[in-house]
């Protein structure tokens, strides 16, 4: 089958006159939409081997067994996997040799007249490239932003479908099923912000790069993976977490942006009274970060050098298209109520006191202030090495404009922003761009700038140009 329309209703009739594909749907709280598809269409008895819903909980733990979240990965992995196994010991001797098997599931909770919330869900599909072939596998978390249920649910059903079609035609080019996956959908109306492959079918796929694909490609506004490369999902990796985020290049990771981190975790944990085990720390890259000043394009094999190298610090990576900070502020308040601490030079405090970033703001940069500090949320910032006095500038010293010293004296006085003077000086010279420029113009300079684990990492692999 040629995989050659974006149309919903020719997606599910292609997929029914397809007389090799034949599998199990199997949806449970308020998704019910994607089976309606295939009989809407007509021709279903020939790829349709069960629907099966399941509104009620107890119906539904008859069925797949009790759990804590019913809208949960392990909920949706238990339903793909149960179903698929009933679907080899009911018609595996009768077909297996002929048929490409698949299992389709999700489990939602989607907006209702009782939460007034947005919705948001699990959905995955198991399936066959070929007859007798062990299946492979595609999870993917959705959050829903339809203002009506009805939305919801007719979001739901396309975006079943768009998975189904794309998991038995596009598995050859993952990126361009990922991209499928919004086929006559909107971001407006849905966004997903966690996708994983596994299988036969996708040993080749870096799931990190997955994730960098789906803000790349406006699926998502943010994806993350954690320090063990694996994907994450952001409301259940920061779900009852304080966080501590600090933004940079990454290119390399430098004693300063360690240095500094670190600095600033031990400041937030003694200042806001949480424990080691309520924190979770991010190191954030935005699309801009991760492209060359005069080109748009990203480099997909540096990007995956940074990845490589920050997962064998330990560090758990957010990918995010939120290049001011308030937006990344409110973002991250979406999931959770602890405390959030951003860890920064004061460069970039500098550039978030700079009016000119705010001019689309209607109310410019008290605005965005009082988005960003709405909840509670502190800035830690480390000083810098005056570039002209050869002198340390901290918070207390930073010139902002006229129009903005009392603002920011407020900041100040009510520790908003709180300086970072534990960050070692000789660190303060550090450049990541000098760093950068020296590994590739093989000089030996910088290896006594970052960390030895990032140093062995770049030799060994000859990362960012470095020539050995």
């Amino acid at each position: 089958m040629e995989p050659q329309t974006t149309d919903t209703h020719q997606k599910a009739l292609a997929l029914n006159l397809e007389k090799r594909i034949y599998g199990t749907i199997a949806e449970i709280g308020a998704g019910q939409e994607t089976a309606r598809w295939f009989f809407r269409v007509g021709g279903a008895a020939g790829t349709i081997a069960k629907a099966m819903s399941a509104y009620s909980m107890k119906f539904s733990d008859a069925i797949y067994g009790s759990c804590k979240r019913y809208v949960s990965r392990d909920r949706l992995r238990n339903m793909l996997d149960i179903e698929y196994q009933l679907l080899l010991e009911r018609v595996n001797e009768e077909r297996g040799t002929e048929s490409t098997f698949f299992v389709f599931a999700n489990t939602v909770a989607a907006r209702s007249f009782t939460y007034k919330t947005d919705g948001h869900g699990w959905l995955g599909i198991l399936f066959q490239r070929e007859p007798m072939e062990q299946p492979s596998r595609i999870d993917i978390h959705v959050s829903l932003h339809g203002k009506q249920h009805v939305q919801d649910q007719e979001t739901l059903g396309v975006l079943g479908v768009n998975l189904i079609y794309g998991a038995m035609t596009l598995y050859q080019d993952p990126e361009r099923l990922l991209r499928s996956l919004l086929d006559k959908l909107y971001t407006e109306l849905v966004e997903i912000d966690m996708l994983e492959f596994t299988g036969p079918a996708f040993e080749q796929v870096d799931n990190r790069l997955m994730a960098l694909r789906l803000v790349q490609h406006g699926l998502s506004n943010a994806a993350m993976f954690t320090a063990d490369g694996h994907v994450a999902q952001i409301s259940d990796a920061l779900y009852g977490k304080a966080v501590l985020l600090e933004r940079s290049r990454f290119r390399p990771p430098t004693n300063f942006t360690l240095d500094l981190q670190a600095c600033a975790r031990d400041a937030f944990l003694s200042e806001s009274g949480i424990s080691a085990d309520e924190l979770i720390e991010l190191s954030e890259m935005t699309l801009a970060n991760l492209t060359e000043e005069e080109d748009d394009d990203i480099d997909v094999q540096d990007f995956l050098y940074r990845a490589e190298i920050l997962c064998a610090l330990g560090k758990n990576v957010l990918i995010s298209n939120y290049g001011e900070f308030y937006r990344l502020a409110q973002f991250l308040f979406r999931y959770t109520k602890k405390p959030v601490a951003f860890a920064m030079g004061l460069p970039s405090l500098r550039e978030i006191c700079d009016e000119k970033y705010y001019v689309d703001l209607p109310g410019g940069i008290l605005e965005s202030f009082g988005r960003m500090f709405k909840h509670d949320l502190k800035l830690y910032v480390s000083p810098m090495i005056d570039p002209a006095t050869l002198k340390k500038q901290g918070v207390r010293e930073l010139q902002v404009s006229s129009s903005l010293r009392h603002l920011y004296a407020y900041l100040l006085e009510n520790r908003y922003v709180r300086p970072l003077d534990t960050v070692k000086e000789e660190y303060l010279k550090i450049f990541s761009h000098e760093v950068l420029r020296n590994i590739k113009k093989g000089y030996t300079e910088w290896e006594s700038m970052v960390p030895e684990p990032v140093s062995q990492m770049i030799k060994q692999h000859r990362l960012f140009d470095w020539p050995g």
